[in-house]
């Protein structure tokens, strides 16, 4: 091979490498993807690094729900829990899914479920029972109620769906 060749081969390999750097510069200049602001899903046993959901602000009280069960529509409930199905299941003696079976949970205590690993911040409740107002607050975001938790949901925000929420978990006994 003559010495005109190989000045051929070696000039397209450094316009080759060349065209790529520059189309990944102006690619890079293109396209600007933004980090989110809080993991999409966190498997079970992971610890959240994210930002935590935001909090109620400093003094403000959160709606009481027991004038709000009243008239709470477990149906309607039922409905909204189906977003819950991904990592729960309701019926009883149902398995542990990435988070524990929810069946009778307004009768048993926090982190009472047989055979599921809570984190430590709910293992700090361990004992004290669910109710009405405990699961308005855990279902208001659950990250406030107990820092650290693996629940990685943003909450309910609406008190009338916190409310209808609890209203279907009571009939699951």
């Amino acid at each position: 091979m003559s010495a005109f060749e190989w000045n051929k081969i070696i000039a397209s390999l450094l316009t080759a490498m060349i065209v790529a750097m520059v189309s990944g510069i102006l690619a890079s200049e293109l396209v600007r993807p933004k980090p989110l602001e809080k993991p999409v899903f966190l498997p079970a046993g992971t610890e959240q690094v994210a930002t935590a959901p935001a909090e109620q602000p400093a003094g403000a009280k959160l709606e009481p729900v027991e004038l709000l069960l009243a008239k709470a529509d477990p149906k309607r409930g039922e409905q909204l829990a189906k977003v819950c199905a991904t990592c729960h299941t309701f019926n009883k003696g149902g398995p542990n899914k990435i988070g524990p079976n929810l069946w009778d949970v307004t009768e048993e205590g926090i982190a009472a479920v047989p055979n599921y690993q809570f984190s430590a911040a709910l293992q700090a409740d361990k004992g004290t029972k669910w109710d009405p107002e405990k699961l308005n607050q855990w279902l208001y975001s659950p990250q406030s109620f107990a820092k650290g938790t693996k629940m990685t949901f943003a909450g309910f925000p609406k008190a009338q769906d916190r409310a209808d929420v609890i209203a279907y978990l009571d009939t699951l006994k």
